[in-house]
């Protein structure tokens, strides 16, 4: 059994969803603390001047080291109006927008209150769009594991029975890998080494949401994640 552990992101980049499709269980691992300014609430697009940020605004004030599951979005800042007419501006021309639009726009539309239950729609509709059908879904705060770095990594797969964990590359520098081989887990990293696709605009931008690459390339989307160089 295949797992990935991942803290619920917003609109992420392909790579995200690359570890998804990989995985058979995939947990959000939303009982960690929130971290500002971070990929938890906010990504980037490709304008014609190059990079822009989207980012939700969610309330900090007096909250330091809340959990990500408790974080609540600040919807007295009409960030979605913001973030959708910036998607508009970014990809209306894009050759597939027309066929996302009305999937985001009512996403866009809804009442959102907290930050993970946000990310978590956004990244399950992706994940129905790019066709990945075949991964079990949960949310780390359902589970009732403790533990601290990858102890609770180790304690959650050990919960599921996951016995083949996958990281992305960046675990390497802070994994304690022998902690997964004396709980007879194997321990997998994930390179991602993507071709680029056509953008919009010049030169090619690959860190940025896979909105991007659903907007540009369609249902051909997934061969520019699954198909490496």
């Amino acid at each position: 059994m295949k797992g990935v552990i991942l803290q619920p992101n917003y609109v992420p980049w392909r790579g995200y969803f690359d570890l998804i499709n990989c995985a058979d269980i995939f947990v959000f691992l939303d009982d960690v603390q929130y971290t500002e300014r971070d990929w938890r609430n906010r990504n980037a697009v490709r304008h014609e001047k190059g990079l822009r940020w989207i980012t939700v605004p969610v309330i900090t004030k007096g909250l330091r080291g809340q959990l990500i599951k408790d974080a609540q979005i600040d919807n007295s800042i009409p960030w979605k109006d913001t973030h959708w007419a910036m998607l508009k501006h970014c990809y209306s021309r894009a050759k597939y927008f027309e066929n996302y639009k009305s999937e985001f726009e009512n996403l866009y539309c809804r009442n959102w209150d907290k930050l993970s239950d946000l990310d978590i729609e956004f990244t399950l509709t992706i994940c129905r769009l790019l066709s990945i059908d075949h991964t079990r879904f949960v949310r780390s705060s359902s589970l009732c594991v403790e533990g601290k770095k990858t102890e609770r990594l180790v304690n959650i797969c050990r919960k599921l029975g996951i016995t083949t964990y996958i990281s992305g590359p960046s675990g390497s520098n802070y994994i304690e890998n022998d902690l997964f081989e004396r709980n007879g887990i194997q321990l997998v990293y994930h390179h991602y080494n993507y071709p680029p696709y056509e953008q919009l605009h010049e030169p090619f931008e690959p860190n940025v949401t896979i909105l991007d690459l659903l907007f540009n390339c369609g249902n051909n989307g997934p061969d520019f994640i699954w198909r490496k160089n």
